[in-house]
């Protein structure tokens, strides 16, 4: 992650395009909002479907320009590329398997990637569009949203400046119940490519919302993770992807410090669990606990005293949670405005690049690449763990 600070508007809107998230898709609209909550992307053109049919309906239906709708993500960055208006930015919101090689597409046509996480299908992958970014030197932004409520930047301050002490405990759970059943059985388009090795990866549970319990608990603790456990299980018969684990962390030490421990849970099978995200962080001086689904609030418990309830824009919420929070306390900010501060962070660093002769800013926070490569690097070493009975593996 890059570090805290702020760069102003310049030169109006950044033109994007998108990949994917045409008619049918979920993640597709909630990126497009995002993007325009804070007036700082304008959607231009995009490659909205592998089906050209679709892809030209789809840009219809959003007003883009027929011209400007692409039938690949290939035709898509040589023409825009070539454009004297062509796009800055591309959000590429297709199944895991697309991600490397339209984000490789776009930055080897010099446009700046946003891009869904997990970062790739596979690691080698991973490793390969990290160098690309590092060759090209644009912007590459990972959407792990939750990073961007402002609570997480609370709780990540607070640690950060050792108000809960030496850490030792780091527990996320992420549990959902939407695949208790099979539902791609049903054609049902989300669930039939997330369940498909081919385009989801090794992962199914792990890689959609394993990674975004492992991202937020490093995020916010700042540990390094050593080794993991885990335990893989696909439930539902003839699954070919996990949809529940159980994972045991070993952290790095720091300092004198005993290494911190952890555990994560995600499941995709757990009746009553909508969209559980929760985080418990515990250390030698207090703990803290937030909870996705109330996110403007964050436990907090010094210990021997009582517990405290610090709320977002509330007393006790600092620089950090203030710089991503747009309305007084008492209004509610959650999924959408955690998406779109992703965004305001990508905006900031594109705006940066334009007044740095195309480098990136190094003064904002966002998942980059890296923070990719590390998530994939976790689905993986899950898969070798679980198939060799839980063993303790290294990234």
């Amino acid at each position: 992650m890059a570090i805290e600070g702020k760069s102003e508007k310049t030169s109006g809107p950044i033109r994007y395009g998108m990949v994917g998230g045409g008619q049918g898709a979920f993640i597709g609209g909630v990126h497009r909002i995002a993007a325009r909550m804070d007036g700082d992307f304008q959607l231009v053109a995009g490659a909205l479907s592998s089906d050209p049919a679709r892809a030209k309906a789809s840009a219809s239906e959003l007003g883009l320009d027929p011209a400007r709708s692409y039938g690949s993500y290939a035709e898509m960055a040589k023409a825009e590329s070539k454009r004297p208006d062509g796009i800055e930015a591309v959000a590429i919101v297709t199944p895991n398997n697309v991600h490397f090689p339209a984000a490789k597409a776009f930055l080897e046509a010099g446009i700046h990637v946003i891009c869904d996480k997990p970062l790739t299908s596979n690691l080698a992958d991973a490793k390969k569009l990290a160098a690309l970014v590092e060759k090209t030197g644009k912007v590459f932004v990972l959407t792990h949203n939750y990073t961007a409520y402002p609570m997480v930047r609370q709780a990540r301050d607070m640690v950060a400046k050792g108000q809960l002490g030496d850490i030792r405990i780091v527990q996320a759970e992420y549990p959902q119940d939407w695949l208790t059943e099979d539902l791609a059985a049903t054609g049902q388009k989300q669930a039939s490519w997330r369940t498909d090795p081919k385009q989801s990866g090794v992962g199914g549970a792990s890689g959609d919302i394993g990674t975004h319990a492992y991202n937020l608990a490093r995020f916010v603790s700042g540990l390094e993770l050593a080794e993991l456990s885990a335990d893989l299980d696909a439930f539902v018969p003839g699954r070919a992807v996990d949809d529940n684990l159980n994972v045991f962390l070993r952290f790095k030490p720091v300092g004198k410090a005993p290494a911190a421990k952890g555990m994560i849970w995600a499941s995709q099978v757990a009746p009553g669990h909508e969209n559980g995200l929760k985080l418990r962080i515990y250390g030698t001086k207090g703990g803290i606990e937030w909870v996705q689904a109330d996110p403007n609030y964050l436990w907090y418990t010094p210990f021997g005293l009582p517990k405290q309830l610090i709320t977002r824009a509330g007393a006790g919420a600092g620089p950090a949670a203030a710089r991503l929070t747009r309305v007084p306390s008492g209004h509610p900010e959650g999924y959408l405005e955690g998406f779109a501060n992703i965004y305001q962070e990508a905006a900031r660093a594109i705006r940066a690049a334009r007044k740095k002769n195309g480098k990136p800013a190094k003064d904002v926070i966002y998942p980059t690449v890296q923070d990719g490569v590390e998530g994939v690097a976790f689905v993986e070493a899950c898969v070798r763990s679980s198939k060799k009975n839980a063993a303790w593996t290294k990234l």
